[in-house]
């Protein structure tokens, strides 16, 4: 993900569009009482960038009402389309401008951690303003402790391990693989910012995207994400309470 691709991202008038709208819709729910989480991306991987015609990944908000606690049961009943990502949360200690250099954006990250997001895919991915437009089909996050040795974005021995009912079904041992490097990511989310008029601010966390293939996941089911040697997250799914 080069710096002159990512730098003309916003410029594609579908990004522009959706993003307006997104953020107008970012700041109605923070009028009416929600907190400022941090941001995510999607569609990172080199396939899906592909199909879609972008030039790097899209990003999302999330603020505090999608945080939902590690171990939690998340109820899916009239969802479309569940899905599940193991991702890295990225913690930043500094705010980041837009146009910041590789040291800078290094030096704002605070900590790495385990997360995982939950999104509903409730209408086909095919239509770029449309997805940003919708949050990038966001619902929840889970996000597990921030390991503060790794300030800088230190990924050295970091592995993951997906688990889904008890059973591995997915592993890593290389973390950047399906969504490019993560200081990239971090320079991409303030530059595009930043051409909205938005910025990242200290104490706010980016989740990166999916490190293995999402999970379509059914009420019935467990995902734990273990990200070695940080930590772990699980959510349970189910249809309604008490079933």
């Amino acid at each position: 993900m080069g710096r002159m691709t990512v730098s003309a991202a916003w410029k594609d008038p579908r990004i522009e569009r959706g993003m307006k709208a997104q953020l107008e819709r970012r700041r109605a729910r923070i009028a009416a009482g929600e907190k400022p989480l941090g941001w995510k991306v999607g569609f990172g991987a080199p396939a899906a960038m592909e199909k879609l015609g972008i030039a790097a990944p899209l990003v999302g908000f999330l603020t505090d009402r999608a945080l939902i606690a590690s171990g939690a049961t998340l109820f899916v009943t009239g969802w479309t389309k569940p899905v599940a990502e193991p991702e890295i949360a990225v913690h930043l200690g500094r705010d980041l401008p837009g146009g910041a250099d590789r040291n800078t954006a290094i030096a704002a990250i605070a900590g790495l951690g385990p997360a995982i997001e939950i999104a509903d895919l409730d209408h086909p991915p095919d239509d770029v303003e449309r997805i940003l437009a919708g949050n990038i089909y966001q619902r929840n996050v889970i996000l597990g402790a921030q390991d503060v040795s790794r300030a800088g974005c230190v990924l050295d021995g970091l592995a993951g391990r997906v688990f889904r009912n008890g059973t591995k079904v997915a592993n890593t041992s290389d973390p950047q693989a399906m969504t490019g490097e993560l200081i990239e990511i971090v320079r991409h989310v303030a530059d595009l910012l930043a051409a909205f008029g938005e910025r990242l601010r200290a104490g706010q966390i980016i989740i990166t995207g999916s490190i293995v293939p999402p999970l379509w996941v059914e009420p019935g089911e467990e995902v734990v994400f273990k990200l070695d040697p940080i930590g772990t997250v699980s959510i349970r799914f189910a249809a309604t309470s008490g079933k």
